[in-house]
């Protein structure tokens, strides 16, 4: 293997430029054929307006849950926190791998950004708003949809203009762009509008990509979005927000905000594929009605025209049936679901209650952050710091503050980060009034850096940490040797072979890789031997010019591979015979000397 050398030649911090997280309305079962001239492949991309709904003004479904949350039925697993409220319709069940998706998220986030406290519930409501719990949980085994769930085309009626950006890749058009997957992302806001520059695409499911059409990687990534800005989702005013991010609609959060109800008073898993599919949505009719509505399986609504149903099971009157999930509940005292009925004309369905918002939570009094503990952090490079930073919110006398957001910023300057990649991450209080920082993993570069600590919404001074990523040390070899016994001759003014010398490094007998030698050919002085002025060379293999055939009788930067060999680079020789030494070196003194011989050319 060849020789590795250090070069002697970082990425600035990108700027932030937080684009809208698009989560549109459900979507065509089949993916649009890819249509356009050549004119429209190479027009640029139009960004949505300022002002722009999240959704660019698409359309969702506006079916609300029962009026009472069901517990699951028999045999089924209890995943909700409320009281099992009788035995409920399948509007209660979530697709298996779609609940364990938005679960994984939370716990994600949870570990990354405990402050924003994000419960599954809420990406739960919004993907039954979005996309049915993906077409009634249509996904593989990895949690990718079995067809595409695209939004309709954002080409400015009745919706933003936002004309292609990703040549089609996400969505498949390549004139304008569409929101994408269960979570409906616009492809811009998926590749490129996230909080660092880079997107708010996330990979959930850890199999390296990052794809809006899998259930896992777009929930964590609409969780990161919910989380934005240090919001703490357990805070209504941060709730509210959050929600109005993905459509500024007043009827959406009430709807989103339905679902998220009900869902947090009971759940339970349902089959992949089996989920109910919702019918009504704002703009469009029913799910069979639209050419952007899903389709798949799932309990079977009928035909509407977008309006509420009559009464008489599946929006067709005098054909329900009591009991079965589209029809008023029974003597269990289960209510309507939507599009149910008893067949009688006189049936009204029962409507359902939106919830009262609390009221906004007032602010802490919070006047300082102190500093909890007087020592800088410090860590090997790859290793997780052993302390992280911590700080205490008190008021005007001292005492503690409980509930207060507080957010911890890493630098651009290293690339130490918290769990899941993230460079800042909020903590509420506790009620000792402590914030603490999750663990904070150092990169490979070394160095100082500054930890800012801050507090969310409150004009106080801030709190810096001291860190300091220490280098790994060397690895260690105690033994240097050749691994062939072949003499290394050449002819003055030619060059040895190539990669004539090999050696092999070891530790106590084991292989030693990625040990940093040093080559450099000296004089046969045995008490002061010093680079040598004259005899074989190397070259510099990132001069140019005048310079690539100066000689360099030293080297450094070179390192044994994985199994400890290293090659070393062509060695040339200058106009001179005789015996010359190379001698190789560790950092940690280990020495081995190899004899070249220059013979004078033939004649000479």
């Amino acid at each position: 293997m060849a020789a590795t050398f250090r070069r002697r030649l970082r990425r600035g911090a990108a700027t932030t430029a937080v684009v809208a997280l698009v989560l549109a309305a459900l979507t065509a079962s089949q993916a649009p054929a890819a249509t356009g001239s050549a004119a429209a492949k190479d027009q640029e991309p139009t960004p949505p307006p300022a002002d722009t709904p999240i959704d660019g003004g698409s359309t969702y479904f506006t079916d609300r849950p029962p009026f009472k949350s069901p517990a699951p039925p028999n045999g089924s697993h209890e995943t909700g926190h409320g009281p099992a409220l009788g035995t409920g319709p399948a509007e209660a069940g979530i697709p298996a791998t779609v609940l364990a998706a938005y679960k994984k998220a939370e716990s994600r986030i949870g570990a990354s950004d405990p402050g924003c406290r994000l419960p599954w519930q809420l990406l739960a409501g919004i993907g039954k708003v979005e996309s049915g719990q993906a077409r009634g949980g249509a996904v593989d085994a990895e949690g990718t949809t079995l067809q595409p769930i695209l939004g309709p085309q954002l080409n400015g009626h009745g919706f933003a203009r936002i004309t292609d950006t990703d040549h089609g890749r996400y969505d498949g058009d390549l004139t304008h762009d569409r929101a994408v997957g269960p979570m409906q992302f616009i492809p811009s806001t998926w590749s490129e509008g996230g909080p660092d520059g880079s997107g708010w695409g996330a990979d959930g499911n850890g199999d390296g990509k990052k794809d809006p059409n899998n259930v896992f990687d777009a929930a964590l990534a609409a969780g990161r979005y919910l989380c934005a800005n240090g919001r703490d989702l357990s805070d209504r005013r941060d709730l509210n927000r959050a929600i109005l991010g993905y459509n500024n609609s007043e009827e959406y959060l009430r709807t989103v905000l339905s679902w998220f109800e009900f869902y947090r008073h009971g759940t339970h898993e349902v089959p992949d594929g089996k989920g109910v599919l919702p019918v009504h949505r704002r703009g469009g009719g029913a799910a069979g009605d639209d050419n952007h509505a899903p389709t798949g399986r799932g309990t079977s609504h009928g035909r509407g025209s977008g309006k509420s149903p009559k009464p008489g099971g599946s929006g067709t009157p005098g054909k329900g049936k009591p009991n079965e999930p589209g029809t008023p509940g029974g003597s269990d005292g289960t209510g309507p679901t939507p599009g149910g009925g008893t067949g009688k004309p006189t049936d009204k369905p029962t409507p359902t209650p939106t919830p009262t918002p609390k009221p906004p939570t007032k602010p802490a009094p919070l006047t300082a952050l102190q500093r909890v503990g007087d020592k800088d952090l410090s860590a090997t490079a790859g290793t997780e710091f052993a302390t992280s930073p911590q700080v205490r919110a008190e008021d005007s006398a001292g005492k503690p503050v409980a509930g207060a957001p507080v957010r911890f910023t890493l630098p651009a300057s290293t690339d130490a980060r918290f769990p899941d990649d993230a460079t800042t991450v909020t903590v509420t209080t506790d009620k000792d009034g402590l914030a603490t920082a999750p663990t904070l993993r150092a990169g490979d570069k070394a160095g100082a850096f500054a930890i800012r600590a801050t507090a969310v919404g409150r004009t106080v001074p801030a709190v810096d940490f001291g860190a300091t990523v220490k280098a790994k040390p060397a690895p260690k070899a105690d033994k240097l040797v050749r691994t062939s016994d072949k003499e290394l001759t050449a002819t003055a003014g030619q060059a040895f072979a190539e990669d004539a010398v090999e050696v092999k490094a070891t530790y106590q007998d084991k292989i030693a890789a990625g040990v940093p030698v040093t080559a450099t050919m000296v004089t046969d002085d045995p008490k002061n031997p010093v680079e040598n002025d004259k005899g074989p060379y190397f070259k510099d293999p990132e001069a140019t010019g005048d310079d690539k055939d100066k000689p360099v009788r030293t080297l450094t930067g070179l390192t044994t591979d994985a199994d400890g060999l290293l090659k070393l680079p062509k060695i040339y020789t200058d106009a001179h015979a005789g015996t010359f030494l190379l001698r190789l070196t560790t950092a940690d003194g280990t020495v081995l000397t190899i004899k070249l011989k220059v013979a004078a050319p033939a004649g000479s």
